[in-house]
């Protein structure tokens, strides 16, 4: 998987295997005081142990610990296919996954951030990169690779994101909206991208999402602002609630199942709000 980052596999599906090699080494340590066992002895017993111990020991989130068992079970099939294995331990294993409430910011929110001046050059860099996000929908690393030759004129005569989600390999065409040619254009000139010939500078996403805690707290919003947290604004605030089909939003996101993007849809009671306001208006004239 190592050597083959960047061409199948990203960089962070790589520490997430890594991470699950670590947590199944000590559950062997844990349930067998050994350093290993034998492949034989991996059952169902096995697999309902090892999402118990990541749930109690290392005090996983249900979604967490059902995510590294997944990347257990994909080294199972491995296993299954060469012949190691004749039985599937997964085979009566069941797991669900809770839909996690997804943080996003709504309209005032958005305006408040952009139109704050902060003191140091730092935030407002951030502020924009994060902003820039907000109306784009391109996750971090999608951003942070974003090439200036990847922003170009489409066929309807306006500039468009034509790229790829490193994280599934899937295209992904954004038109852009004014606010975000307006943060490219800012950072046209700036060091780092004439150097690099990237879109806009962007930081690492410790120091992003550090940075945007210090954001939030000055701004006083009251929510756990995380980068990830503009890709959710752009699915809700910027373009559901303005009512951009689903189909393209799904599209724009480059969400490889619609299912994804309908988690999203779930949460817009603002959007249920205005919907319901129009029927009522339109009962009142006597239209329905």
């Amino acid at each position: 998987m190592g050597a083959l980052i960047g061409n199948g596999y990203s960089s962070g599906t790589l520490t997430c295997f890594r991470t699950t090699i670590k947590h199944t080494e000590n559950y062997i340590y844990w349930k067998f005081k050994a350093p290993d066992v034998d492949i034989k002895k991996i059952d169902h017993e096995f697999i309902t142990s090892l999402e118990f111990y990541l749930r109690s020991e290392k005090k996983c989130s249900n979604n967490s610990a059902l995510k590294y068992v997944k990347n257990f079970k994909k080294i199972i099939r491995f296993c299954l296919a060469s012949g190691w294995l004749t039985q599937d331990p997964f085979r009566n294993y069941k797991s669900k996954v809770k839909i996690v409430d997804r943080v996003f910011l709504n309209q005032d929110e958005i305006d408040l951030i952009a139109n704050k001046v902060f003191k140091t050059v730092r935030l407002n860099q951030v502020r924009d990169v994060f902003l820039f996000s907000c109306f784009t929908g391109l996750a971090y690393a999608d951003v942070q690779k974003l090439k200036k030759a990847e922003v170009e004129k489409g066929l309807d005569g306006e500039m468009w994101i034509y790229t790829k989600r490193q994280k599934t390999d899937t295209p992904t065409r954004v038109p852009l909206l004014p606010s975000a040619l307006a943060i490219l254009d800012k950072y046209a000139f700036h060091p780092v991208c004439e150097i690099n010939g990237r879109a806009l500078p962007v930081s690492t996403n410790q120091k992003m999402n550090a940075y945007l805690k210090e954001i939030a707290s000055v701004c006083g919003i009251d929510k756990e602002l995380t980068y990830h947290t503009a890709r959710h604004t752009f699915a809700t605030t910027v373009t559901l609630s303005n009512g951009v089909p689903i189909e393209s939003v799904s599209k724009m996101l480059g969400h490889t199942n619609i299912k994804t993007t309908q988690h999203y849809a779930k949460i817009l009671d603002m959007k249920v709000s205005k919907d319901m306001a129009l029927l009522k208006e339109k009962y009142k004239a006597g239209v329905c």
